[in-house]
């Protein structure tokens, strides 16, 4: 992802979730998706995604159980 699509998915996902605290990091192995941060801890991957002609970005998040305990 381009650092300006960065921007616009983190703008999105800032306004969206009403948090200013949300970053997104680029990651070092892959071009198409990166690190979804709140508050400074990883949560989860942004994935672009542009088959068919559609662009579109794909929230995975993962939340481990001892999390929740």
């Amino acid at each position: 992802m381009r650092p300006e699509e960065i921007q616009r998915v983190q703008n999105f996902l800032t306004t969206k979730f009403r948090r200013a605290d949300i970053k997104l990091k680029p990651r070092e192995e892959t071009d198409d998706s990166v690190e979804f941060i709140i508050d400074g801890e990883t949560l989860g991957i942004v994935f672009k995604d542009d088959e068919d002609g559609d662009i579109c970005y794909h929230v995975q998040m993962t939340i481990l159980s001892e999390d929740i305990s």
